[in-house]
């Protein structure tokens, strides 16, 4: 087994959590130590998004 297939990711398509690599690539966020972490994908995506517009705007 590879260490793709004992990582866990999001699937921001079905919205659920996969263990290995099942989902197509452009449908996979991760990869993420648990499934704890991948379940929490969409809300860091989010942070991250208003952090970098936040920067984007410091930098105007």
């Amino acid at each position: 087994m590879s260490d793709s297939d004992e990582q866990y990711w999001y699937d921001d398509r079905t919205g659920e959590v996969e263990k290995g690599m099942l989902s197509p690539a452009a449908h996979r966020i991760g990869p993420f130590t648990t499934a704890e972490e991948a379940a929490k994908a969409p809300q860091r995506l989010r942070e991250r998004a208003e952090q970098w517009a936040a920067e984007d705007r410091d930098d105007d």
